[in-house]
């Protein structure tokens, strides 16, 4: 029986099997994926997202990555250039970037599975309460088994099978955004910056990659996104008066992939038992390109309340995961989530773009703090 089974091997729990596995735990990951596998996102990792990486000994898992020395931000009227003054971010497509830590987190002497679907918890009552004990699993062709551990991690991302059978997180009604996303070749003008073009009722982000790929990402309200995402990512493009020239001789690799609806609420660190990582403990859109942040240093969080659970007991380990979680990431949260208010009305937007003319210096302080450079 493993010490702690790890539901999902994306960033968060990849990062989490790191840790343990370095401290001496005997760690299982589970994963329904098979590694390198596509994954929509932005592609940057922003500079407090790489001192994580860097702090952990895990920076190789961006090597080959592009540097971006900060954000361009544009409204219909205005653009602002942000530096991240002296320090960078990376930008790797997700799916290089999640090989590279699955492959990390293995030399740490973790045991990962891959092609493994994780159904649901197993609940047992101890002591007359309710305490997770484990997982029941799907192999490709097999039939259903189940893994008990000490301890389990939930970071299987916002749909997170675990975290829903126990009713720990939920969509919310509101807001209802869906992301989609696709790779370009031939995109004109592409530098150092990643960017982020802020519209009514939608914003889009462009990332330069390597192979002079671009990465292209709509964020929009619309349920039509469900339906043909690659026409209306298209038309988005096409019909920006800053992008459309950048984009007349791109072509673009494959379709568009929607996810979404983004958002996710968790008011829970776990319960007995069970620690939530990683977008499986809640989910914001990614407007400002931290999710990343959180994914590392959330699943560096479970792990560190692992730990001090393996040898004092798990009953209040999530509680106590939930009080770091807040610690770490509320000020953030509530910034990311007041940006997205501010972008989903217009006149805001159209305040905010006066005031971004008028002081521009404002603006680029909002981009240095959205890309964590104080934290790095």
């Amino acid at each position: 029986m493993p010490d702690v089974v790890i539901a999902g091997a994306g960033p968060a729990g990849a990062v989490a099997a790191t840790v343990l596995a370095r401290a001496g735990v005997q760690v299982l990951v589970l994963d329904r994926a098979r590694f390198p596998r596509p994954k929509l996102c932005g592609d940057t990792v922003n500079p407090g997202a790489l001192a994580i990486l860097t702090r952990l000994g895990l920076d190789a898992a961006v090597d080959g990555g592009l540097p971006i020395d900060g954000m361009i931000v544009t409204s219909e009227r205005v653009r602002v250039v942000g530096r991240y003054d002296g320090m960078q971010g990376r930008s790797i497509a997700r799916q290089d970037l999640d090989a590279a830590l699955v492959r990390l987190a293995r030399e740490a002497g973790a045991e990962i599975q891959e092609g493994v679907l994780v159904d649901a918890p197993v609940v047992e009552s101890r002591n007359g309460a309710p305490r997770v004990v484990g997982l029941t699993t799907k192999c490709e062709g097999g039939l259903p088994r189940r893994i008990d551990a000490r301890l389990v991690i939930a970071a299987d991302g916002r749909y997170s099978r675990v975290a829903r059978a126990l009713h720990l997180s939920r969509s919310p009604r509101r807001p209802r955004r869906w992301a989609i996303g696709a790779y370009f070749t031939d995109v004109a003008g592409l530098t150092a910056f990643g960017e982020m073009h802020v519209r009514s009722g939608h914003y889009l982000g462009v990332a330069p990659l390597p192979g002079g790929l671009a990465n292209a990402c709509l964020v929009v309200s619309a349920r039509r996104a469900l339906r043909d995402p690659s026409t209306l990512l298209l038309e988005a493009i096409c019909t920006d008066r800053r992008l459309a020239g950048r984009f007349a001789s791109a072509r673009m690799l494959g379709v568009a992939a929607c996810l979404g609806p983004l958002a996710v609420e968790c008011s829970a660190g776990g319960m007995a038992g069970l620690l939530l990582a990683g977008d499986a403990g809640g989910f914001v859109d990614p407007m400002t390109g931290d999710g990343l942040r959180f994914a590392f240093r959330g699943g560096e969080l479970a792990a560190l309340e692992a730990l001090h659970a393996l040898e004092h007991g798990v009953e209040a380990a999530h509680v106590r995961l939930l009080a770091a979680r807040r610690e770490a990431f509320g000020r953030k949260w509530r910034f990311n989530r007041g940006l997205r208010s501010l972008a989903g009305s217009p006149v805001a937007a159209r305040a905010a773009a006066f005031g971004a003319a008028v002081a521009p210096a404002i603006l680029r302080r909002v981009i240095r703090y959205a890309g964590d450079a104080d934290a790095a």
